[in-house]
Protein backbone atom coordinates (compact mmCIF):
# COMPACT_ATOMS: atom_id res chain seq x y z
CA UNK A 1 0.00 0.00 0.00
CA UNK A 2 1.05 3.58 -0.53
CA UNK A 3 2.17 5.50 2.52
CA UNK A 4 0.49 8.78 3.46
CA UNK A 5 -2.72 8.05 1.52
CA UNK A 6 -4.95 6.96 4.40
CA UNK A 7 -6.25 9.44 7.02
CA UNK A 8 -5.22 9.18 10.65
CA UNK A 9 -7.46 6.86 12.68
CA UNK A 10 -7.94 8.17 16.24
CA UNK A 11 -10.20 7.94 19.31
CA UNK A 12 -13.49 9.80 18.77
CA UNK A 13 -16.17 10.92 21.21
CA UNK A 14 -19.77 10.48 20.02
CA UNK A 15 -22.40 12.86 21.49
CA UNK A 16 -26.10 11.99 21.12
CA UNK A 17 -29.00 14.43 21.35
CA UNK A 18 -30.33 12.42 24.34
CA UNK A 19 -27.18 13.27 26.31
CA UNK A 20 -25.42 9.92 25.96
CA UNK A 21 -21.72 9.97 25.09
CA UNK A 22 -19.36 7.13 24.24
CA UNK A 23 -15.96 6.62 22.70
CA UNK A 24 -15.13 4.87 19.44
CA UNK A 25 -12.50 5.17 16.73
CA UNK A 26 -12.88 7.35 13.65
CA UNK A 27 -11.09 9.84 11.43
CA UNK A 28 -13.06 12.62 13.17
CA UNK A 29 -12.47 13.51 16.82
CA UNK A 30 -16.02 14.71 17.64
CA UNK A 31 -19.22 13.18 16.22
CA UNK A 32 -22.73 14.50 16.96
CA UNK A 33 -25.72 12.21 16.28
CA UNK A 34 -29.48 12.53 16.80
CA UNK A 35 -30.24 8.93 17.76
CA UNK A 36 -27.96 6.38 19.44
CA UNK A 37 -28.46 2.81 20.68
CA UNK A 38 -29.61 4.09 24.09
CA UNK A 39 -32.56 6.09 22.72
CA UNK A 40 -33.30 4.25 19.42
CA UNK A 41 -36.79 2.66 19.38
CA UNK A 42 -35.46 -0.69 18.12
CA UNK A 43 -33.26 -1.12 21.19
CA UNK A 44 -35.57 0.51 23.78
CA UNK A 45 -38.87 -1.00 22.62
CA UNK A 46 -40.56 2.39 22.94
CA UNK A 47 -42.09 4.30 20.06
CA UNK A 48 -40.33 7.60 19.49
CA UNK A 49 -41.39 9.86 16.67
CA UNK A 50 -38.56 11.95 15.30
CA UNK A 51 -40.07 14.82 13.35
CA UNK A 52 -37.49 16.62 11.25
CA UNK A 53 -38.73 19.86 9.69
CA UNK A 54 -42.41 18.89 10.05
CA UNK A 55 -42.26 15.88 7.73
CA UNK A 56 -44.75 13.86 9.74
CA UNK A 57 -47.22 16.74 9.93
CA UNK A 58 -46.95 17.37 6.17
CA UNK A 59 -47.55 13.66 5.54
CA UNK A 60 -50.66 13.67 7.75
CA UNK A 61 -52.01 16.80 6.04
CA UNK A 62 -51.40 15.37 2.59
CA UNK A 63 -52.78 11.88 3.14
CA UNK A 64 -54.88 12.33 6.28
CA UNK A 65 -56.24 9.37 8.20
CA UNK A 66 -57.16 6.82 5.53
CA UNK A 67 -58.63 4.00 7.57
Amino acid sequence: MKKGVHPEYKVATVHCACGNTFKTRSTQEDIHVEICSVCHPFFTGKQKLVDTAGRVERFRQRYGDRR
